[in-house]
């Protein structure tokens, strides 16, 4: 798939969709706006974005030959280069070598996270929250960000649906900076912590009911890592079953009692 037509509720939010589902990133895109979207406050009033995205063709990039005088001028004579050893002749990386490259990565991951901290600050300004502080963990390629602000229910919305719209947002600012891929989570006052017990309690729940009933029993559509969440939470038990049913963003669970 090379092309992609994305709504969304504003242009950029149906571009980063389209993005996602293409799997690259707004360098190697061409976007075409088919509907301009009507700006609202956290989706009310507003009018739906239309915009057709397109792959743009990798070309190879073509070789010039280095041009050198046969008779240069008179220079100090250098010394031989030496032979490469074993380890580079086999394609091995010198460790001078290793330890730029780790420099460099390093330093784009942290550029990475400064724009996406800067980014999610001018969206909260957007949002009318003007006192949004970060804090910043990582671990590696995974990198936490935790958000406190006196709205932190505005941050978090609905079931967290607002916080998961940010995180998914802030993955392509980061990945845009950074040249190894990260993996960006968003967390407001433990949130995520308190959602993953709420979860886990829940499935506890469900799973009752569909042995006491001899029925399936549906969760309402979440996100990929919350129905992990209480696939894991299940996995012990040996008297139901888990699947997943449906598309993303409608995608959810069904507890089958196993007889």
């Amino acid at each position: 798939m090379n092309q992609i037509t994305q709504t969304g509720t504003t242009t950029e939010k149906a571009i980063s969709a389209a993005l996602v589902k293409l799997g690259t990133t707004i360098e190697k895109v061409t976007v075409n706006v088919l509907t301009e979207g009507k700006k609202g406050f956290l989706g009310f009033g507003s009018r739906l974005a239309e915009v057709q995205v397109t792959l743009k063709d990798e070309k190879p990039i073509e070789q010039v030959d280095q041009v050198v005088s046969a008779e240069p001028e008179s220079e100090p004579e250098s010394e031989p280069e030496p032979e490469p050893s074993e380890a580079q002749a086999e394609g091995e990386v010198a460790p001078i070598q290793e330890k730029i490259v780790l420099e460099n990565s390093e330093s784009t991951r942290g550029l990475a996270v400064e724009e996406t901290k800067t980014y999610l600050k001018q969206i909260a300004k957007d949002m009318k929250i003007d006192d949004l502080t970060i804090e910043t963990v990582r671990d590696g390629k995974y990198v936490t960000l935790r958000l406190e602000s006196k709205k932190a229910a505005v941050l978090i919305g609905k079931r967290g649906q607002t916080l998961n719209a940010l995180q998914q947002l802030s993955q392509l600012v980061a990945n845009k900076y950074s040249n190894q891929f990260l993996m960006i989570q968003l967390d407001v006052e433990n949130y995520r912590e308190r959602r993953q017990e709420s979860l886990e309690q829940l499935a506890d729940r469900m799973a009752d009911k569909a042995i006491r009933t001899g029925k399936k029993v549906e969760f309402e559509p979440m996100p990929s890592y919350e129905r992990k969440v209480i696939h894991h939470a299940l996995s012990r038990r040996l008297d139901i079953e888990t699947v997943s049913v449906g598309t993303d963003p409608n995608r959810y669970l069904v507890i089958e009692p196993l007889k």
